[in-house]
């Protein structure tokens, strides 16, 4: 297949003091990076932080009318989240950021257009940030608990050939692809800068040999995206879609995915299991 490299299963920020290292070197080696945390890990250090006005910026009056104490806290730790990673990588501080929003609510930082590409994805305690200097980035990230109807959504996400191809598995096995599906459009939709106001049945995927996520459109412009899922916390299925704008796609090869131990998708079951873990081991890419 060719397509761009991935950008590696999604770095542990456990809170503002880092670690940032790991994520300046991925963003220095494959040109971007995605972390994850949730905002319990922040909660604290962002509240009592003397620069939380600063922080927030334009985003202060929409924090303070958030209807839901929880839902304010976790709108305000997303943002801090995503101006520390955004600064970790542009080597300043998270102060000196300015974040705006694209029509179609994309996050952008004002004077790094077309140089530094943000996207931000948060479920239950989840936040997920992506930074990207290489092309439009987007993330999605969706709890493997969820309950998604295939038979009363797949018109609205699925193309037929998808719909076709879900049908025949296996109800789990259809479960668990389905949300994987979903979590991919939304990763790619919002990094084209639409999110849902795309309709999720007008783009359709193919799985590669390798098991890995395309476009079904297999044009050069198609063949610049690449496409990861990876199994967070052991309980959330984490999408990212990138584009990178320098490469040019019509020779050479991708490098692939990373290595999987055992189909993933396998593990997505009615019955979650050991998927409801609280521990934080590595985040698996699911490929299979």
């Amino acid at each position: 297949m060719t397509g761009v490299e991935a950008s590696g299963a999604p770095l542990h920020v456990a809170g503002p003091e880092g670690p940032w290292e790991e994520v300046c070197d991925r963003f220095e080696s494959v040109g971007r990076a995605v972390v994850h945390t949730t905002w319990g890990e922040w909660l604290t250090a962002a509240l009592l932080d003397p620069e939380l006005r600063g922080l927030l910026g334009r985003d202060r009056p929409r924090y303070r009318q958030g209807p839901a104490a929880a839902g304010r806290l976790a709108f305000a730790v997303s943002r801090v989240v995503m101006k520390h990673t955004a600064a970790a990588v542009l080597h300043t501080a998270p102060a000196a950021l300015d974040i705006a929003y694209l029509p179609g609510g994309q996050p952008t930082l004002r004077g790094f257009g077309g140089e530094l590409w943000l996207s931000l994805a948060h479920t239950e305690e989840l936040i997920v940030v992506a930074v990207s200097r290489s092309g439009p980035v987007g993330v999605d990230a969706e709890a493997v608990t969820r309950r998604v109807s295939f038979e009363a959504l797949h018109g609205q996400v699925c193309t037929p050939q998808e719909a076709e191809l879900l049908a025949a598995l296996p109800e789990d096995r259809r479960a668990a692809r389905f949300l994987r599906l979903w979590t991919l459009k939304e990763a790619y939709t919002k990094a084209l800068g639409q999110g849902m106001r795309r309709g999720f049945a007008t783009v359709g995927f193919r799985w590669g040999g390798d098991g890995r996520a395309v476009l079904a459109d297999d044009s050069p412009a198609a063949r610049a995206w690449s496409f990861t899922t990876c199994l967070v916390r052991d309980r959330y299925l984490v999408s990212e879609a990138c584009r990178d704008t320098g490469r040019d796609t019509g020779r050479g090869g991708g490098r692939g995915a990373g290595h999987v131990a055992g189909q993933v998708e396998d593990r997505l079951r009615d019955d979650p299991g050991p998927l409801a873990r609280t521990g934080l081991p590595p985040a698996q890419t699911v490929r299979s």
